[in-house]
């Protein structure tokens, strides 16, 4: 029997689960509603950072995804050509993260002026 709470209602057994992460929830979420390639999308654009590593991240910056392009702002030629020519390794980082399927292409694009 439940003890009954000081308004006089009985605890429902919804009230008595275990919490669940939030981002489980909200990925399955986001699946339910066919939006999961594009919240992909964007998780590679949050956590380019981490993929490329510091260097990289300095003098390149992912700054949009759209429909499986991610749009990368270069701060000069000499980096968009060094990063042209890395281009398949970093598909192949980015591909490897449970979220970076939805990447098909990388896209380097003039940005980012001014010092480091």
């Amino acid at each position: 029997m439940y003890e009954q709470n000081p308004r006089g209602k009985v605890p429902s057994d919804r009230l008595k689960r275990h919490p669940k992460p939030i981002s489980g929830v909200i990925g399955k979420v986001i699946a339910s509603l066919g939006l999961s390639g594009s919240y992909n999308g964007w998780q590679v654009v949050n956590k380019w950072p981490e993929i490329v590593g510091n260097v990289i991240a300095r003098k390149a910056t992912a700054v949009r995804w759209e429909d499986g392009c991610l749009f990368v702002e270069v701060r000069d030629a000499s980096w968009r050509q060094e990063l042209a020519m890395k281009q398949d390794e970093l598909l192949e980082k980015i591909h490897s993260l449970p979220y970076g399927r939805s990447v098909k292409e990388i896209r380097l694009v003039r940005g980012m002026k001014g010092p480091e």
